[in-house]
């Protein structure tokens, strides 16, 4: 049917990262989706790897622009042999103003800058591979030198895939045309919006990709509202609610709420960040809203409304981990069910 992948909390550190991946690996998920926030996304990446032996790990998503396509591709290589093939590289571009104020680095055009960062990292993973020179030039990154002594050499395992984080029209023509796969965002991921904009733009760029490269993979960031019991699903709609009032006061988000014919909402949302009336936000994101971003249920009830609601639509989920560790029996039922439709 589809993978499915747990995330990690955006606080996660280092030194908590390890037991969780355990954790996660242990209840039966695919896959861990680390964060790039608060802590280094490729280091908790390495400690998740570490921790485990089967679980797939990949960045979601790793801010790009701040660092060089060299110094990512070295890393990624490394992770991709250490763990034997089960690393997976997501990239994002965030926005110019963190990029700029919050990095001090270069901002670069999205999607003419992604475009070339992926290019860059392919040509350096053939150089490492083949020990061919490495010859990349494009407008924003050029590499035309990787003396022997700093090439790390063939790794037994696959290139690592290049996943993006994508959401304007740009960027999903991007995503079929040369990724290896998209991450969605959850403001993007309802049903209606997979359907009308996300996979017919990225069907414009695969008529355009290389014959022979498969279809780019769909991975949904798909906010899910679960526990074992009916209390704990009603306060978990709550925190959403609050969490997609938040994400959707940002303009950069508005066309899920203008294909639904929402975008006043966004208007009133942004309005309230710049009241600072931060209380009064989660009131104006009604139920009809919260249900058409969010999948909500015990854990029972998920495989049932995950399937019927991404079956056949998307390749990968992702679903919460408990905040209780003694709901995590149940959450392996719930995926062992999920999988039980494959």
């Amino acid at each position: 049917m589809f993978e499915i992948f747990a995330s990690t909390p955006e606080n996660m550190n280092l030194a908590d990262i390890g037991p969780f991946a355990r954790r996660v690996e242990a209840m039966g998920y695919d896959g861990l989706f680390v964060s790039d926030a608060v802590h280094d996304g490729l280091l908790l990446a390495c400690q998740a790897l570490s921790a485990t032996s089967k679980l797939k790990v990949g960045t979601s998503v790793l801010i790009v622009f701040p660092r060089s396509p060299m110094n990512v591709a070295l890393a990624a290589w490394d992770l991709q042999k250490m763990s034997g093939g089960r690393f997976e590289l997501g990239m994002g571009t965030q926005i110019k103003q963190n990029i700029e104020d919050r990095y001090s680095a270069r901002w670069l055009p999205p999607a003419a800058g992604m475009r070339e960062y992926l290019g860059s990292l392919r040509a350096i993973f053939h150089a490492f591979r083949t020990g061919e020179p490495l010859e990349y030039i494009g407008e924003h990154y050029k590499f035309t030198r990787l003396q022997p002594f700093f090439n790390p050499g063939p790794i037994d395992a696959p290139d690592v895939p290049l996943m993006l984080g994508a959401v304007g029209p740009k960027m999903l023509e991007l995503v079929g045309q040369t990724a290896d796969g998209i991450h969605t965002h959850p403001t993007n991921t309802s049903v209606r919006y997979l359907k009308e904009v996300i996979l017919p733009q990225i069907a414009v760029g695969t008529a355009k990709r290389d014959p022979g490269r498969a279809r780019p993979f769909i991975s949904a960031s798909q906010f899910v509202a679960t526990g074992a019991d009916d209390a704990t699903v009603a306060a978990e709609r709550e925190r959403f609610r609050d969490m997609l009032a938040f994400l959707f006061s940002t303009p950069a988000y508005w066309a899920s709420l203008e294909l639904f014919g929402w975008q006043d909402v966004g208007e009133r949302l942004l309005a309230l960040t710049r009241e600072r009336r931060w209380k009064d936000m989660p009131a104006v994101f009604t139920d009809e809203m919260l249900d058409t971003f969010l999948v909500s249920g015990r854990l029972d009830e998920l495989p049932e409304r995950l399937v019927s609601r991404f079956g056949g639509l998307v390749d990968r989920i992702t679903l919460t981990v408990p905040n209780d560790p003694a709901d995590d029996a149940a959450t392996a039922a719930a995926i062992e069910a999920i999988r039980a439709y494959r």
